[in-house]
């Protein structure tokens, strides 16, 4: 099962999912207390500007909620194929 977390609304979400037909759920995490739980919330650096924000990241969980793979700040271009290698 593939499930996203973002600090943004649950309407946000839902439209964003439904434009990108993507086919898994998002969940709200308005206070970060999952993302920091994590360690996926902290300093980003954008444009000269240093702000706190999600850093953008994978965990793969075993069947039991055990943390298999944790790749913080990883680009969206390498996340799926290091989840799925974590799964093999």
């Amino acid at each position: 099962m593939v499930v996203g977390v973002s600090p943004d609304s649950p309407d946000a979400l839902r439209a964003f999912r439904e434009k990108l037909s993507l086919p898994f759920h998002l969940l709200s995490d308005p206070d970060h207390a999952v993302a920091q739980k994590y360690g996926a919330w902290g300093e980003k650096k954008a444009y000269g500007q240093t702000r706190m924000g999600i850093l953008r990241s994978h965990f793969v969980l075993d069947e039991n909620g055990r943390v298999m793979d944790a790749r913080i700040k990883v680009s969206p271009e390498d996340s799926v194929r290091l989840a799925v290698e974590a799964l093999a």
